[in-house]
C-alpha cells in the first residue's frame, strides 16, 4: 500500500488536505480510483483514505489508528561519513526505529560542513528518513538534526540515559550486547556513538569515554555504517526483550 507523510491535522479531516511534497509524490503514483492510500503524521497516527478519480482527492477516509506504545527512545550519535553511506546510514536508522539521529563532524571525518551548510544538508536528511519511514511502514518518524561538531556531541550525550561507544580499548571492553543488558532495567533511554572512517582522535575517545559506555562490537573492524547498523539492531532487540 502507498504510504504519504502529512501533518497531523490534515488526519482530522473528511477530505485529505496534502503538503506539497505529498501531493506531487500522490501524483506521480496515479493511484486507481478506489485505492486505498495510507497517510500518517510521522507521530504515531496513520489514516487510510479511498482516491476519488472523479474528484482528484482522498477522501471516504476509515477511522484514525493511534499507535498505543511508542518503540523505546534510542539516538544515534554518528559521525558523518561520504556521500551514500550516509544516506544508507540514516534510511537503515529509521527501519530500526530510532528516535534521533545527530550526524557528527570530528576531527578525522573526510566530510566538512561549513556552518552555512548545515542547514540545507539537514534538510535533505530529513527527506530521506521520511523516505525511508514510508517505505518501512514507520509511524514514527525521528529527529534529525544538524550536523554539531565533537564537543556539542558530547554536550548531547547527557541528555540520553545510557550511551554506548565502540571502543578499541586494552584490556577490550565488554560485548555491546552484555553492556545494554546491565544498563537497561535503569535507563529510560539509550544512545549509540559511531566514529568517523579513521576513528576518533585519542583526545576524542578519552573525551567520550568520561561520559559513554566502552563496549566492544566484536574481533574484526566494522565500517562506520556497518557499527551503526550492528550497534543499533542489538539495541532494538535488547529494548525489545526488556
Amino acid at each position: 500500500m502507498h504510504r504519504l507523510l502529512v501533518h497531523a491535522e490534515a488526519l482530522e479531516r473528511e477530505v485529505a488536505d496534502l503538503p506539497r511534497d505529498a501531493a506531487r509524490h500522490l501524483k506521480v503514483l496515479r493511484p486507481k480510483p478506489g485505492e486505498e492510500i495510507e497517510l500518517f503524521d510521522g507521530c504515531g497516527r496513520t489514516r487510510r483514505y479511498r482516491w476519488n478519480a472523479a474528484r482528484g482527492v482522498l477522501d471516504a477516509p476509515l477511522p484514525l489508528v493511534c499507535a498505543t506504545v511508542r518503540p523505546f527512545p534510542l539516538t544515534l550519535f554518528a559521525c558523518v561519513t561520504k556521500g551514500s553511506r550516509w544516506d544508507w546510514t540514516i534510511e537503515k536508522a529509521v527501519e530500526l526505529g530510532v528516535a534521533r539521529i545527530v550526524p557528527v563532524i570530528s576531527d578525522r571525518c573526510i566530510v566538512r560542513l561549513a556552518p552555512g551548510e548545515r542547514t540545507a544538508k539537514a534538510e535533505r536528511w530529513r527527506r530521506i528518513a521520511e523516505d525511508a519511514a514510508r517505505q518501512s511502514d514507520a509511524v514514527w518518524l525521528p529527529e534529525v538534526l544538524e550536523a554539531v561538531d565533537f564537543p556539542v556531541a558530547l554536550d548531547l550525550v547527557k541528555t540520553c540515559g545510557r550511551v554506548f561507544a565502540g571502543a578499541l580499548t586494552n584490556p577490550p571492553p565488554p560485548p555491546l550486547l552484555a553492556a545494554v543488558s546491565r544498563e537497561l532495567p535503569a535507563a529510560r533511554s539509550l544512545g549509540l556513538f559511531v566514529g568517523p572512517e579513521g576513528d576518533f582522535t585519542p583526545a576524542e575517545l578519552a573525551a567520550l569515554l568520561e561520559r559513554a559506555v566502552p563496549t566492544s562490537f566484536g574481533p574484526t573492524i566494522l565500517r562506520a555504517e556497518t557499527a551503526a547498523v550492528f550497534g543499533l539492531s542489538v539495541l532494538a532487540a535488547a529494548c525489545a526483550r526488556s
